[in-house]
């Protein structure tokens, strides 16, 4: 393991579950849904259990964002 100033390793795992294969995963380089741990980790949302409900992790992921910063701008506000 690295310092915490070195960037994180970007590896793929080997697959060494069966079940693996039923994870998808979202590519957040990509944009693509993936089956397994075909990309390296810095990039990969998951595990989902469907395609779809990785195919809409990244936009599930925005709207909660945007909506913790509208909560923490309101906060702040009141401050």
């Amino acid at each position: 393991m690295g310092s915490i100033n070195e960037p994180a390793e970007d590896r793929v795992e080997e697959i060494t579950k069966p079940h693996d294969l039923d994870e998808w995963y979202y590519n957040t380089a990509t944009g693509e849904v993936e089956q397994g741990k075909v990309s390296g980790s810095l990039n990969r949302m998951g595990p989902y259990p469907t395609r779809e409900a990785a195919s809409e992790a990244y936009a599930r992921a925005a709207d909660r964002n945007e909506a913790w910063d509208a909560a923490d701008r309101a906060w702040n506000d009141e401050q």
